[in-house]
Parts: C-alpha cells; structure tokens; sequence
C-alpha cells in the first residue's frame, strides 16, 4: 500500500546552503580585502617615509651649507691683520667698526668679541632692518667665558654650537616665538702664534624661515638639542610635547624613527633623526600630513566594500536559486522521513529526476518498504515478548515468595527452638507446682480439722522441702515465661509488620532484635562482637532492612563451621550516609562465587537446604533504599558485607 503525501519543504537546508556558500565566498574576498587595505596603508606610509627622508636630506644639506659658509667666514675674519692688531692693542673702538662692517656685509646674524681673559668686550647683532646694533648692557663686563670652553677654543681652533630658543607661553597663544642658532668660535691670534681675544659669529634660523620651509615643502619641522629644553617648531601644538618623547621613537640601531601623530585632528606622519651641524649634534623633525592619503583609503576601502557587497547580492540570488534547484528532492525525502508513520502503510515518493537525486527517492521507496515490513515483524514479536515478560513476572512473583516463606520457615524453626526450652521446663515445673499445692492443701485442712496432726502431716508431706524448693520453682517458671516474652518481644519488633511505610529507625537496635531471633543458632559456638559507633537515625523500611540483617547474619552463622566469631560495625560516612559492615571468620568464598552470590538462585546449601533468593532480595532491597551493597571474601579468609545507606530516606515506595 503505497501513500501519496503533500510536502511542504522545510527552510532548515536550504539555509544552510544559501550561509555555506556565503561564508565560503565572501570570506575568502573579505580577507583579500582586508589584506589589501592593509598593504596599501603600508605602501602609503613608505612612500610617506620615502618623501620624509628627501625632506630630510634637503634641509640637513641646507643646514649644513650654512654651516659651512659661517666656518669659512670666521676664519676669514680671525685672519684678517687689522682685527688682529687692533685686538693686540686693545683698540676696541676701532675693533668695533672692523667688526660691524664685516657683520653688515657677512652671513652672521651676531658678532661677539671677547678679551684674552674672557671677557665680553663687544657684542653686535644685525636687527630685522639689516641694521648694526650694539648690546652696552652685555658689553658692562658681566659676560664672560668660562675658562673649559676657552681652553676648547684655544686647542681646537674653532668650536662650534648649535641651540634651540622658544617662547613657550607665546606658543601656548598661538604665537610662536622663537630661533635657532648655529655659534662658531675662534681665537684671535697675533703674528707670533700669541691668542690676544676670541670671536664668536652666530647665525640663526627665525620662525619667517622655517615658515618658508614649510609652505615650500609642504611639512611641518620641528628642532631641538641636548643643550636647552625648548623645542623650535613650525606648529604651535609641537612646541608642548617634551623632548623625551621624540627621542623615544627613534630607533637606536638605524639612528632615525617613524610615526605618526595627530595635531588638531589631522593625522600626520613624522620622521625624526639627529644630525650633525657643523659639527653641533641637533634633532630634526619632519611631518607630513596624511589628510590626502587618508581621502584617498577611503576611496579605495569604498570601492572594496561596494566590490563585496555587489558580490554577496550576486551569491546570495545564485545561491538561493541553486539551493532551490538542487535540494527540492532532498526536502521530499527530508520531510517524508520526519513527518511518515510507517505503520500506515509503506511511504513511496515520486519522482522524475534521473540524476543521482533520483536514485536517492527510489532507495527511499525501498527502504520505506523494508521498514514498513520490518517494522510489522517487530510488532509482532513485541507482543510474543510482552506475554513472555508477564508469564516471568508471574513466575519471579512466585519465587520470592517462596523464599520469603523458605526464610520465613527458617526464622519460624529458630524461634520453635527458642521458645521450646523455656516452655519445656515451666511444663515439667508445673508437675511439681501441682503437687506442691496439692500438699499444701491437705496440710491446710489437717491444720483446720486436727491441729494436734499437723506436725505429723507437715512430716510426711516434706513440709520444710516444699517450703525451700517452692520459691525456686516459682522464679524458674518466672525466667522461662520472661524469655518467652522476650522473643516474641523481639519476633515482633523484627517483623514490624504495622509499619510498612518510611520511618526513622534505629539501625543498631534493628541489628539487636535480629541477633536476639539467631541466639539459638549463634549461642554456645558463635561469639558475636557489636562495635556500635551510635550512627544516626535512618529513614527506611524498617521490616525490609530486618530481613536484609536476618539473611547476612544467618548466611555467616552458616559459614562458621564450629566455633567462631561475627563482628558487626557501623560508622558515619561524611553527613549523609551511614556504613553497616558484617563479617565473619567463616570459610569465605572464591572469586567465582563471589562473583554469583546476588543472582536468584544461586546457592553453595545442599539440595533442599537454601533456595538462592536471599541475598538476591537483599540486593534488590538495598537498591530499593537507594543504597550499596558490597562483598569482600577469600578461601579461609572469612567473608565480610558491607551495606551503605542514606540517612535522608531516598527509598522507592514501589
């Protein structure tokens, strides 16, 4: 019987497809973008860095052009006969003209003159009109060299210097005011080698020209030295950084270093090295802005993104169309497979696909017949099992209850024992009892009817025996009816047939009451010691743990051939589990029979002697408590079990 099915195809597949083919698509071009953007920001920032170091070398070249024009000069004018004579004369006046011409028509911005001893005797400097002027306040005799660096000059020849001047609170107001110096100095030596003064010629670079320098390149400079603390730069936001923090990003193998520093929000990169001025180490700094190579990332980080997500439309209605044709057959089976009862009959899917697709729904077709089939032989067999199970269930129920009445006949036959003797004797002491009273009533009637009688009749009763043996009959009839008591006492308190419900019990006195029912078995050959540690109250079947006790105490009273010992010790077990261990010097068991002592039926008695069920119900009574049950025994070894329960009461009530 073949049944025709409406599907309705499930989304689940189809988008996983359509993310799959995503995912395998546009990651890989999302990491080429990625990767690209990234090589191209390190190709803009080398060229930066390429642009930067011509910069660089420009400036440095210009630097060091300067440089050498001042040497050049300085020496020029240490040379000349007329400064030298008039400085060996200490004609400072015509000194002074000599001079102010060579500053008016030279490179110097400055001339100092000092005197043999240090002293500065005359200072000029050309002002922004070109200009001669003269500084009377350094030329009163405050200024003076100190003698390390005449001594420098004088070994030397020419010294040369180079220092950093700002005004940092005009930087702080947008002003900047500031200049850097380049200083040459050189001793004034008469015809016979005699140093009769010393000259210093100072050029200096103002903010105009390092303004100039920046509109002609396009960067912002920065300089500074180890001599002073200021930084001369060409934006006013430079001049607040400290000089440590340029001096950390050079890199001290290659002597220069590369950043990049954003200045009122617009990012630039920088370069900074030391170079040589004319012999004076200064730090140069260049930067250019990357406002237009950031535009121009941006663009192409544009164009990426538009490239990636033209391409993910493209994938996805290629996808979804792909997913549409391909995987129509897989959601017929799909959805036949999950939604078909083959009980009803067998599933069949039609199909005209001759692809590999195809092939799929026809070995569905037959697999849906094989099931179909299959599954009606299983049913059948089911039902033959289930009618099996009831038939053992029944069977099993029976025998239980055998060996429930096989142990319960065992129990019955040791408490007949125990209750013979003590009825046995109140029986033979009743014998005496009678006769006694019969003697004591003819002595009472001799007494009422001839007193004079009495001594013989008390003679020839045995009064005075009767008198004597009397109260011992008496407490013996009393002993044999308290034993009595006491195991039906403990017959009762064993069985506690009333309660048959959860209940806190004392474990300990459970194992008393059970010992009391063996004493018969267990007197005058098995001592029995109670190590008692005072465990907890247990919620439990108190009747159904008495039988597990009974079975492992008759079990190891059984084992002990002669004379022997049962030890049965309880313990605490953290705080919510109490341990129970019984063991006994018996023969013991080996690793075989060890092994089977728990299955139903199992038994090392004789034939007719045990049925096999009582350690068997004792595991399942155990399990039932949510507990553990453990055995532990060697050939001659003796055998010891070991029982662990729940002091909460987790017990099945089934």
């Amino acid at each position: 019987m073949a049944i025709k099915q409406k599907i309705k195809p499930r989304k689940s597949l189809r988008t996983i497809l359509i993310l799959s083919f995503l995912l395998f698509s546009v990651v890989p071009l999302a990491f080429i973008t990625g990767f690209s953007i990234q090589k191209y920001k390190q190709a803009i920032n080398k060229e930066l860095n390429q642009r930067l170091e011509g910069n660089l070398r420009e400036i440095e070249g210009t630097l060091k052009d300067f440089a050498q024009l001042l040497s050049e000069q300085t020496k020029e004018h240490v040379r000349d006969k007329s400064l030298i004579y008039y400085s060996s004369q200490n004609d400072y006046e015509r000194v002074r003209k000599n001079l102010e011409e060579k500053l008016l028509l030279g490179y110097a911005h400055r001339i100092y003159m000092f005197k043999r001893d240090g002293t500065l005797r005359i200072a000029l400097f050309k002002d922004s009109s070109g200009n001669i002027q003269q500084l009377k306040n350094m030329e009163r005799g405050d200024v003076i060299l100190n003698n390390t660096l005449i001594k420098k000059v004088e070994k030397e020849g020419q010294l040369s210097f180079a220092r950093v001047d700002v005004d940092r609170e005009k930087a702080r107001k947008n002003s900047i005011e500031g200049q850097m110096e380049f200083s040459i100095y050189s001793p004034i030596e008469s015809v016979s080698g005699v140093v009769v003064g010393f000259i210093e010629e100072t050029m200096h670079l103002d903010q105009a020209y390092v303004f100039k320098m920046k509109e002609r390149m396009d960067v912002e400079l920065l300089f500074f030295n180890d001599e002073t603390n200021g930084i001369f730069a060409s934006h006013q936001d430079l001049v607040e950084y400290k000089r440590g923090y340029f001096i950390d990003q050079l890199d001290e193998e290659k002597g220069k270093g590369y950043f990049d520093l954003t200045l009122r929000e617009e990012p630039f990169r920088f370069t900074i090295q030391q170079i040589d001025w004319g012999g004076a180490p200064i730090y140069l700094g260049l930067g250019v802005s990357k406002r237009s190579s950031k535009a121009i990332l941006k663009n192409v980080e544009n164009a990426f993104l538009f490239v990636v997500a033209t391409i993910m439309v493209i994938a996805l209605f290629f996808s979804i169309f792909v997913s549409k044709l391909i995987l129509r057959p897989l959601y017929y089976v799909l959805e036949a497979i999950r939604s078909t009862n083959f009980e009803k009959g067998v599933v069949k899917i039609e199909t005209n696909n001759d692809t590999e697709l195809g092939v799929l729904c026809e070995s569905f077709n037959e697999m849906s017949e094989k099931i179909h089939n299959t599954q009606s032989e299983l049913k059948n067999k089911i039902n033959e099992l289930e009618d099996a199970n009831l038939e053992i269930k029944e069977t099993q129920a029976k025998l239980v209850h055998t060996g429930k009445m096989a142990s319960l006949g065992q129990l019955v036959a040791g408490v007949a024992h125990e209750l013979n003797n003590p009825i046995g004797f109140i029986y033979s002491n009743m014998t005496h009892l009678r006769e006694y009273s019969e003697k004591l009533v003819d002595i009472v009637g001799v007494a009422e009817k001839s007193p004079q009688k009495l001594s013989e009749a008390k003679a020839e009763a045995d009064f005075d025996y009767i008198v004597k043996d009397l109260p011992r009959l008496i407490t013996s009839c009393e002993d044999g009816a308290r034993r009595t008591r006491d195991i039906v006492l403990g017959l009762r308190n064993f069985s506690r047939l009333e309660e048959a419900a959860l209940k806190e019990v004392d474990i300990e006195e459970g194992l008393q009451n059970t010992l009391r029912l063996l004493s018969g078995e267990l007197k005058n050959r098995i001592k029995v010691h109670e190590e008692f540690s005072g465990i907890p109250h247990v919620t439990c079947y108190p009747s159904q743990l008495n039988q597990v006790f009974m079975n492992i105490l008759s079990n190891a009273a059984q084992a002990i051939e002669g004379e022997g010992e049962i030890f049965i010790r309880t313990r605490l077990i953290g705080s919510d589990r109490v341990e129970i261990e019984i063991e006994d010097t018996g023969k013991g068991m080996d690793e075989e029979t060890r092994s089977k002592i728990f299955d139903p039926f199992f038994t090392t008695k004789g034939l007719g002697s045990g049925t096999g069920l009582g350690l068997s119900i004792s595991y399942g009574v155990i399990e039932k408590h949510k507990g553990n049950i453990h055995v532990e025994s060697e050939p001659g070894q003796g055998t010891k079990f070991i029982l662990t329960l729940p002091i909460s009461g987790q017990g099945d009530e089934s």
